[in-house]
């Protein structure tokens, strides 16, 4: 294969043939954009068009609309293209309601939406569970739409989507103490569908394109947030990058067969604690955060036996990597270094120095192992 075939996460995409979805965040926030359109003109604008972080501009039909007085309410069917994602088909629907000036934007849980009950999460305990990335889009939405139309930017979005609760029943929300319904989530806007094989071929066309191009050093990331990591980090180019979703496995394997001079994997630190405790597949339906080992770990690194129970029953990795960060444990490169030790396994003695990068949700670097093996 020539590098003029192209590689990185567009190209992996594109070769699955699989059809691209949107979030649960994107459609509210087209919801939450249309919705506030009307409250300032009285009119919805259907399709309406909204702009995703990483700057493609899709367009929503409305499948709801309602105007009364100081509220408006729009929804959005989600689409989330291949992907087999339970939330697929779900109406989302944002109400906006004006408040008073200096108020600013104020995010509610309507039905079907979930509330945060416990830490460990990236919102605080009480929080709707709108993620951080969804509330910017929404906040960056709102005043693109009040400076076009003269409105003062101060709202009250509540979000809810039609039988968010019984569908919530079949994601982890409830263990995770996400109660009364499901998050509004992503990070890209996009949905990435993930067929198993064709996602697996495509890291090898990836492996393949980046030695064709001569790279000597490419990058396994779960997501687009790590990619960003590696990048500012490393300055590697875009055919230098692969996007393993969940599939550390395959990379390693195929990089056992087709080695590269150096391997880095970057991955949140939930997902590449999995990785550390022997699971190469990391979707959370397959493999789940291991507290006893992350207990273990945090032991080794200095932990006394308060804090190694409590690790134990943290409700979440990331609640966990709190904990130790508090107490001065350096939990996130204890996975990293065990992450990194479980892929040279894999290996199997191939001519590859590894090295692993955890990050958080914002992807700032909690833990890192510097590289290893050949």
């Amino acid at each position: 294969m020539s590098a003029a075939t192209g590689g990185g996460r567009e190209a992996q995409l594109k070769h699955t043939g699989l059809r691209p979805g949107w979030t649960t965040g994107a459609c509210a926030t087209a919801a939450t954009t249309a919705a506030y359109t009307a409250l300032l003109t009285g009119e919805f604008p259907d399709p309406v068009t909204i702009t995703l972080p990483k700057g493609q501009t899709p367009a929503f039909a409305l499948a709801a609309e309602s105007l009364s007085g100081g509220s408006a309410m729009a929804g959005i069917v989600k689409d989330a293209g291949d992907d087999p994602d339970v939330t697929h088909g779900a109406l989302v629907r944002a109400t906006v309601r004006l408040l008073p000036a200096g108020s600013g934007v104020v995010f509610r849980a309507g039905p079907g939406v979930g509330t945060v009950t416990r830490p460990g999460l990236p919102l605080d305990v009480g929080e709707p569970a709108i993620n951080p990335v969804p509330r910017q889009m929404m906040r960056d939405h709102v005043g693109v739409v009040a400076a076009r139309h003269g409105g003062g930017g101060d709202v009250e979005i509540t979000v809810s989507v039609d039988h968010g609760e019984e569908i919530a029943r079949s994601t982890w929300n409830p263990r995770l103490g996400i109660l009364g319904g499901l998050s509004i989530l992503g990070t890209t806007g996009i949905v990435v569908p993930y067929s198993c094989s064709a996602w697996i071929d495509s890291i090898r066309r990836g492996v393949d394109v980046a030695r064709a191009a001569g790279r000597t050093h490419v990058a396994g990331c779960t997501g687009s947030t790590s990619e960003k990591t590696v990048v500012a980090l490393y300055g590697l180019p875009e055919d230098a990058l692969l996007d393993m979703g969940d599939f550390a496995g395959a990379v390693l394997k195929y990089v056992r067969r087709h080695p590269v001079e150096r391997l880095t994997l970057c991955g949140g630190f939930a997902k590449l604690s999995k990785l550390a405790a022997g699971h190469l597949d990391l979707h959370s339906g397959r493999s789940q955060v291991d507290k006893a080992f992350l207990a273990e770990l945090a032991r080794q690194g200095g932990a006394d036996e308060v804090l190694a129970a409590e690790v134990a029953a943290a409700n979440t990795g990331l609640a966990a990597l709190q904990m130790c960060a508090a107490q001065g444990v350096p939990l996130g490169d204890l996975v990293a270094a065990a992450a990194r030790d479980q892929a040279l396994g894999v290996l199997r003695g191939a001519p590859v120095a590894v090295d692993v990068v955890c990050i958080d949700r914002a992807g700032a670097v909690v833990g890192q192992a510097e590289p290893r093996g050949a």
